[in-house]
């Protein structure tokens, strides 16, 4: 599935979005920061943020050695001050909520954010936390026996993939 007139959609709202004052980008690590890497681009802006929220997981003893690899292939990494920022989170597809919840928690023990938005290319539904977007591309409904993952290819697209929860 074609993920690019969402993240266009995702662009245009930040566009708008800049009327209304300063803000720092923060991509959830690894496809809300490709995401972020790429708007960060686009709309000219000195920085972005990533987020790896591997050791805030509440399934941190499930996930093992897979959250270890991207904590050190994706770090978090703020090039700004969090406290008093305006900060959009952005992400590729949220469902439950409970990402969103750890991303949170690693934001916070950085600072204190004036205000935090949260962006998102899909919306799954199905939340187990008390979460919303700001900004939804689009809702999509799957199969609760799939996942969405979010592919980059050479240029830089961005796609969907359907892959059987495993």
């Amino acid at each position: 599935m074609n993920a690019e007139p969402l993240y266009k959609k995702l662009l245009e709202n930040l566009r708008k979005r800049t009327q209304l004052g300063p803000f720092e980008l923060v991509g959830l690590a690894m496809g809300g920061a490709w995401i972020a890497e790429r708007l960060a681009k686009d709309l000219g802006l000195p920085h972005y943020g990533v987020i790896n929220v591997a050791f805030h997981r509440d399934d941190y003893a499930e996930k093992g050695m897979t959250a270890l690899r991207t904590a050190s292939t994706m770090p978090t990494h703020l090039p700004f001050d969090v406290n008093g920022a305006s900060v959009i989170l952005i992400d590729d597809v949220l469902l439950t909520g409970r990402t969103l919840r750890a991303a949170l928690n690693e934001l916070f023990d950085f600072g204190r954010p004036a205000q935090v938005e949260l962006m998102v290319l899909a919306d799954r539904g199905k939340r187990e936390l008390p979460v919303s977007a700001d900004f939804v591309a689009e809702h999509i409904q799957v199969p609760e026996e799939q996942i969405l993952v979010l592919e980059k290819d050479a240029a830089g697209n961005f796609s969907f993939q359907l892959e059987e929860r495993v």
